[in-house]
């Protein structure tokens, strides 16, 4: 969760310089639902993401330094700097990308499944998408699917209130547990600030899934911090109500209070971390800005598949 909060963090600083191509969405405050839903997974489980992808990547394992290179659309990006913010990819920890299409990772993620069950892997597949996504006519028509056909996935909800600049209760009619009744889904939902419970609704979603019971439909309740994308003057949002968010809302802050109250971790244990973390994106930071751009002969390279 620090190193998805820090990544974001010093990505907002970054694209305000200007050497940042194409469009930024920021993961803060959400942290805790990434990390709490693929701490279950393994490289073998697949997961599909949205345009707030950077959050997802982290918490399925796609190497910091790797990402940050793709962002500022390098050579040694995951994606060989063709991807960006929006398309990060790594099929080799499962992770088969954000998606700047909004709903765009539900149907991959019945394709994904559908192959866990027909080559009886045990894997199970993941759509993270948020409030604004679940209304889309390919969302629900993933979750008949899915439904239909009793595959192992899960649909995770994060649901932070906003689709773009459109509140979800303006926006979403009836509610997100209806729906999944509406397909026979078993439905859960966590408090996505808690990453305590978030990890065990999760598990219990996830095992639901895995053990071939159908799929479930997981109900994130979460909070963004920053603008919907890089540059959103948030006009939409009520005066003090971010600020209001990082005081009562901040999962990282619940987080240390919890395990340090518990006697679990000491709060040094934590700043370490902390440190760790600053120390590895300065790192990818540097690393990306002095990497090479990719070469114009490799423009059409990684584009189209032949078989």
């Amino acid at each position: 969760m620090r190193t998805i909060r820090v990544f974001e963090e010093r990505l907002h600083v970054e694209f305000a310089t200007g050497e940042i191509p194409g469009f930024v969405h920021l993961y803060c405050g959400e942290e805790a639902s990434a990390v709490g839903v693929c701490a279950h997974l393994t490289d073998t489980d697949t997961i599909a993401s949205t345009h707030r992808g950077h959050g997802h990547c982290i918490a399925k394992g796609v190497e910091v330094h790797g990402m940050m290179a793709e962002i500022y659309g390098r050579q040694t990006g995951v994606c060989r700097g063709k991807g960006g913010s929006m398309h990060i990819a790594d099929l080799s920890k499962g992770m088969l990308g954000a998606n700047g299409i909004v709903g765009g990772g539900p149907p991959l993620i019945c394709g994904a499944a559908l192959s866990h069950k027909t080559l009886k892997d045990n894997g199970v597949a993941i759509a993270f998408y948020g409030d604004g996504a679940s209304n889309e006519g390919f969302t629900l028509e993933s979750l008949n699917l899915a439904s239909v056909w009793k595959l192992p996935a899960v649909f995770v909800v994060e649901d932070n209130g906003y689709g773009e600049a459109t509140g979800s209760s303006y926006a979403c009619a009836g509610t997100q547990k209806d729906r999944a009744a509406g397909f026979g889904m078993t439905y859960l939902e966590c408090d996505g600030t808690d990453f305590f419970e978030v990890y065990e609704t999760a598990r219990e979603a996830i095992e639901h899934a895995r053990s071939g019971r159908g799929p479930v439909m997981l109900h994130v309740h979460l909070a963004r911090w920053y603008g919907h994308f890089e540059g959103d003057a948030m006009t939409y949002r009520a005066a003090g109500e971010v600020a209001r968010e990082k005081e009562n809302r901040d999962c990282l802050k619940i987080f240390r209070e919890k395990v340090t109250g518990a006697g679990l971790l000491d709060a040094s244990a934590l700043d370490d971390i902390d440190t760790a973390v600053e120390d590895e994106v300065e790192s990818a930071v540097q690393a990306a800005k002095a990497a090479p751009w990719p070469e114009d002969s490799a423009l059409m390279a990684d584009v189209y598949v032949t078989y």
